[in-house]
């Protein structure tokens, strides 16, 4: 009886065993990864020109912030100047 086990034993360790559906391949090293980034920028939704009237009072540091601002906006924005 237990050269029988033994035997079922052994049979079951052989057919268990590591198999491969074929030869062994080489591995695919030409495998390329390509990663493409895209730049939103939202800046330009939520931005303005700052418009001044004629009754506004300004420092002078306050009129050089408000003409960075606008020209920066009309550089990368593509603001255009109102006609009045």
């Amino acid at each position: 009886m237990w050269k029988t086990t033994l035997l079922l034993s052994l049979l079951a360790a052989l057919l268990s065993s590591c198999a491969t559906g074929g030869p062994a391949t080489k591995p695919d090293t030409d495998v390329k990864v390509v990663t493409q980034t895209k730049i939103v920028d939202t800046g330009c939704d939520w931005t303005k020109p700052i418009f001044v009237s004629k009754t506004d009072v300004l420092s002078d540091e306050i009129a050089r912030d408000i003409l960075a601002h606008n020209l920066a906006g009309a550089k990368n924005c593509g603001w255009k100047p109102t006609a009045k």
